[in-house]
């Protein structure tokens, strides 16, 4: 099988395999409920 270069399903989450939500800025690669889960770890702060 092909392996696929473009497209939504290129990125997967690094948690979860997941390909829904991913957040590819800043090459994070983590989906946005596991991103929630482990952002204050990995350095981000909310400000609001």
């Amino acid at each position: 099988m092909a392996v696929k270069k473009f497209g939504k399903a290129t990125k997967q989450c690094r948690r979860c395999d997941n390909s829904r939500g991913v957040i590819g800025n800043y090459g994070l690669l983590y989906c946005r409920r596991c991103f929630r889960e482990i952002a204050k770890d990995i350095g981000f702060h909310k400000y609001r």
